[in-house]
């Protein structure tokens, strides 16, 4: 790496709105000095159209990699990942090589020079790093799922529903609500809505698509970091390294939930373009006006602790300046990103404000044992734990750096976040900020990378000035290197046992083909698509029907519209959750069925056309005829868990008249005449 320190204005970065810059826009020392401003590492920085041609490249080498990943996996023999070492040992192996590799190649790049490396070496060095955080994805992860079609955590807790916000994507257009028929989608849409059109591209079924989507969506997330950052810091092995750092601490943390994973990978970058952006880089400003407005469409949550750190920073630039401009430029962000935003929320948004009634939704109704306490990841007896902890010294030391200052301002105001949520408790809510721990972590990690590079290119001429020789540096650098690469050998290679739990649910949970990925025999799943088949041949359309079932796995894999959600806490407010609970509950006494179907016919929503019970249509001759039962689900915040499910009993003789029942396996599918 070229040991010099180059500092440039908010001008010169991105967004570096420099015309002049060649392919890897790079410029001389003397255009780039101007103390206590933006460090240059290195000079290989990316001029503003080279970014873009790059960032472009990246997410789609990214995307190609991922898919055709999983389309190799699942046409091998692999054994399940619980009763087998063997998908263990192949990841890991492809997980060093591929560590390896990147780290050896971006070592001769950045220790040779610009001006002494040939061209191949430059190429491949790119290729290289800017694919490694998807195969990084693929060895993983995509591996050891490849013996099952389901993602991580199978359908059980939270992926049941996102597995059903994918099957009604996949099964037609327009944002629909995931579960309540006739109303505008409630939760973001965007990561949803294009998965379930590469459902049809690929021709298989929501639920199916829910992994090779989200290994397209990490890997392509992870390889458009290394453009982005490289345009920030001016250096391929910074890009990198941050790239493949956040990459790797993602997949063991929040890759369950990769649309929200993908939103907090960006929130450091974001933060950095933030401040560029607020203090005259029009590029940075549209990069994040882009960024909100995007993730406004996949996650809500981080969109909002994502807005309220370029507020916080407007308001800094505003007050250190005599211009107003900051303010022009956040209210410019602001409502280019709403405009995006609408995309998506704008049915929804439309609907409350025309008077739509509303009630029931309880988000915000979670505190597990991670809400009550401040995730502190720099004090972890950990890798990443060491590198956060660097983090934390260089946010502190470098206050007076834009970027440093930036990132130490964004990590704030997401403890505060943090903070305010145990806070909000006392009002009978939280802010989910338990779900704050990975962007924090992002965000040191991102000033851990910056401060070893830092430290490599300043440190030794300036504690240490008799070893400042060019062959003594590349020594310190080659170990720097090698301890580097055995670090992130050692985090990455511990992924899939950090993910254990995950993957073995999505072997032994029943997929919609009624099997389970291990070869056990499937629980009652196996009888969905008899369920299935038994509406159908009734004459019912899954687009045009309401089916009331508490089998929350059945509309996971199956595109029926349900009379109730799974729980309050994913349901559409417009949707009423507690009213309808009520009326179930009304509904379970009724013994005459006449007065049900009357009663189900005078509610303000769309009745059932078919209900799904546990229970016999006939029991043997001799015995006590046993209810039907169907379970509902009540809210309990403040305790953990949160839900409670308790079961009602209807009575047979309430579908004497108006029903067509039918034996399913354990269900009695009752279709109304």
């Amino acid at each position: 790496m070229v040991d010099k320190q180059a500092e440039t204005s908010s001008a010169d970065t991105t967004g570096a709105d420099n015309t002049s810059a060649n392919t890897t826009g790079a410029r001389s020392y003397s255009e780039l000095v101007d103390e206590d401003r933006y460090e240059i590492f290195n000079d290989d920085q990316l001029s503003l159209k080279a970014a873009l041609t790059y960032l472009f490249a990246a997410l789609v080498g990214g995307s190609v990699i991922a898919l055709a990943s999983w389309f190799v996996f699942h046409r091998l023999s692999l054994p399940a990942f619980g009763g087998s070492q063997l998908t263990r040992a192949v990841a890991t192996a492809l997980i060093v090589i591929t560590l390896t590799l990147t780290t050896v190649l971006l070592y001769f790049f950045a220790t040779k020079g610009k001006d002494n490396r040939p061209r191949w070496l430059t190429w491949l060095t790119y290729l290289m790093a800017y694919m490694s955080p998807a195969i990084l994805v693929v060895s993983a992860v995509g591996l050891p799922m490849g013996s099952t079609k389901l993602w991580l955590d199978g359908l059980s807790v939270d992926q049941e529903f996102r597995t059903e916000y994918l099957t009604r994507m996949a099964s037609e257009p327009g944002l629909h609500d995931m579960s309540y028929i006739d109303i505008p989608s409630f939760y973001p849409a965007g990561w949803f809505f294009l998965g379930g059109r590469l459902a049809n591209i690929l021709g298989i079924a929501g639920w199916e698509v829910f992994q090779p989507w989200a290994l397209i969506t990490l890997a392509a997330a992870g390889c458009v970091l290394v453009p982005v950052w490289q345009r920030l810091s001016g250096s391929l092995p910074v890009a990198t390294g941050i790239a493949l750092t956040t990459t790797a601490v993602a997949l063991a943390t929040v890759a369950d939930e990769p649309y929200a994973a993908v939103v907090a990978m960006g929130l450091p970058a974001m933060t950095v373009m933030a401040w560029r952006g607020l203090t005259g880089a029009w590029s940075a400003m549209f990069g994040v006006l882009v960024f909100l407005g995007i993730s406004a469409t996949f996650y809500t949550l981080y969109t909002a602790v994502g807005a309220l750190i370029v507020v916080v920073l407007a308001v800094v630039a505003w007050t250190s300046s005599s211009s107003w401009m900051p303010v022009v430029r956040l209210i410019i962000m602001g409502v280019g990103s709403m405009l995006i935003a609408a995309t998506v929320w704008g049915p929804y948004m439309l609907a409350v404000a025309t008077g739509a009634p509303r009630s029931g939704a309880t988000a915000t109704h979670y505190l597990p044992p991670e809400g009550a306490q401040l995730p502190l990841p720099m004090l972890a007896a950990s890798v990443i734990g060491v590198l956060c902890f660097i983090g934390v010294v260089r946010m502190l030391v470098s206050a007076t750096e834009p970027d440093a200052r930036a990132l130490g301002l964004g990590t704030l105001v997401l403890y505060g976040w943090v903070v305010a949520s145990m806070v909000a408790t006392l009002l009978g809510r939280t802010l989910l900020g338990f779900r704050l721990t990975a962007p924090i972590t992002f965000m040191l990690i991102a000033a851990g990378v910056v401060a070893l590079a830092d430290a490599r290119l300043n440190g030794i001429e300036k504690y240490w000035p008799q070893a400042a020789p060019a062959h003594i540096a590349k020594r310190v650098s080659a170990v720097m290197a090698a301890v580097l690469l055995l670090a992130g050998i050692g985090y990455a290679q511990s992924i899939p046992n950090k993910l254990h739990g995950a993957i073995d649910l999505a072997h032994t949970d029943t997929d919609g083909n009624g099997e389970r990925a291990d070869r056990f025999p499937p629980n009652a799943g196996a009888w969905y698509s008899a369920v299935d088949q038994t509406l159908k041949e009734a004459g019912l359309d899954p687009a045009q029907t309401v089916v009331l079932t508490d089998e929350k796995n059945f509309q996971a894999l199956y595109p029926w519209y349900g009379f109730q959600a799974l729980t309050s806490h994913y349901a559409n407010p417009l949707g009423e959750f507690d009213r309808r609970n009520q009326a179930l509950e009304e509904w379970s006494e009724i013994r005459d069925p006449d007065e049900l179907v009357q009663a189900m016919d005078a509610t303000p929503w769309r009745g059932p056309d078919a209900i799904v019970l546990r229970g016999e249509v006939e029991t043997p001759d001799g015995e006590d005829a046993a209810p039907l039962t169907l379970d509902i689900a009540d809210d309990i915040y403040p305790n953990n868990p949160n839900v409670v499910f308790r079961s009602l009993n209807f009575a047979r003789s309430a579908f004497e008249k108006h029903w067509e029942l039918n034996q399913v396996g354990p269900f009695v599918v009752a279709v109304r005449k």
